[in-house]
């Protein structure tokens, strides 16, 4: 776990810097493209408030630890970074190693501000230590459920892993679209391609859900039901938002548009969504994605915090919801919603949108909530 050079402009304080522990998947089986995202957003953010003066005249500094999609490694990196004095933990993409995060948070008396993990269950009780700038899965699945109400799919396949995350989906769509008249069926992703493909056909499904990994079993899982000419019309999609990264179209070209997704943008970004967002795509030499835009949000609530309530813990995790801060994508406030134990930001913009068949470098958005 060991930290790579910020280039947050804070490595050579001279120890009087407010440190912040950040989270994120660097190394593989972690989706390394979105922690590169989530990494690029927060420093950003980190850079441009010490650029203005910082905190009180300190600097903020990023203490980087690589959680690699594990949750033992993330409780631990909390432990570590707790015994370094951090005034909060951020970050983290993979909602089963940020739902390990926060538990050892609340342990540990450590506020941690969730950036992009989903599950709705982030703790088993409610927690006065952990806030999240990410919507619930549930809200934003259901989201996705009611566009593919809207497209007429009414037989849902889902192709799926064992995990929490995967089953909790599975479940918010189920839920949602059974009362509807929509089926779901589970299909094990360890299926061969070829045998999926045979499952979707006796099933009669109008729709393939991808409930699984990338680039593995995703990507080899498109490129045969793209090629089953009985499945032509078959909608393949990916609410997790696996083709939202330049990886994806890599891997896939032309088989990897179409498929909706959802992401969490507004429709059109306000001035400063438009600002950063240039930021962002100089540094990353692509286009953002919301990832990245979630983690400059990340560091712009904290400072604020730290600005006002300073860097006692009790203080920090105390403010949450007198939270008012102007981000990326709009003003962001946190409440108690029913059925979540921490602190929400209710709710981000959503979108379902796709990668262009006639253009795979641009998304079209196909539904909001």
């Amino acid at each position: 776990m060991n930290t790579p050079p910020s280039p947050s402009g804070a490595e050579h304080t001279d120890g009087s810097s407010i440190r912040l522990g950040a989270l994120v998947p660097l190394t593989r089986p972690g989706w390394v493209e979105a922690g590169r995202h989530l990494l690029a957003g927060l420093d950003l953010a980190v850079r441009e408030v010490n650029d203005a003066g910082g905190i009180d005249d300190r600097p903020l500094e990023l203490v980087v630890r690589d959680t690699a999609a594990d949750p033992e490694r993330a409780a631990a990196a909390v432990d570590e970074l707790a015994h370094l004095g951090v005034a909060a933990v951020v970050g983290e993409y993979h909602s089963v190693v940020a739902r390990a995060a926060a538990a050892r948070a609340d342990a540990l008396g450590v506020p941690f501000l969730c950036s992009s993990a989903v599950l709705d269950t982030l703790t088993e009780a409610p927690t006065e230590w952990v806030a999240r700038l990410a919507p619930a899965q549930s809200y934003g699945w259901r989201i996705y459920a009611d566009f593919l109400l809207r497209t007429g799919r009414r037989r849902i396949a889902v192709a799926t892993q064992p995990s929490v995350y995967w089953a909790s989906g599975t479940r918010v769509l189920r839920d949602h679209l059974a009362p509807r008249g929509s089926t779901v069926l589970e299909l094990d992703a360890t299926l061969t391609p070829g045998a999926l493909c045979d499952a979707l056909v006796d099933h009669g499904a109008t729709a393939l859900l991808l409930l699984v990994g990338h680039p593995e079993p995703a990507v080899p899982i498109v490129r045969a039901v793209r090629g089953d000419r009985r499945l032509a019309e078959i909608l393949i999609g990916a609410p997790a938002g696996q083709p939202e990264f330049a990886e994806w179209a890599a891997a896939l070209g032309e088989d990897g548009a179409g498929i909706p997704f959802l992401r969490y943008l507004p429709e059109r970004l306000g001035p400063l969504g438009e600002r950063v967002g240039k930021e962002l795509h100089e540094r990353l030499g692509e286009a953002p994605s919301f990832v990245a835009f979630e983690g400059w949000d990340t560091v712009a609530v904290l400072a604020a915090v730290l600005r006002a309530h300073g860097t006692d813990r009790a203080a920090i995790a105390g403010s949450w919801p007198r939270v008012a801060v102007e981000g990326t994508r709009g003003p962001i406030q946190f409440s108690r919603t029913p059925g979540i134990g921490v602190w929400q930001w209710a709710w981000t913009p959503i979108q379902v949108v796709d990668r262009d068949p006639a253009e795979p470098d641009r998304f079209r958005i196909l539904h909001a909530g």
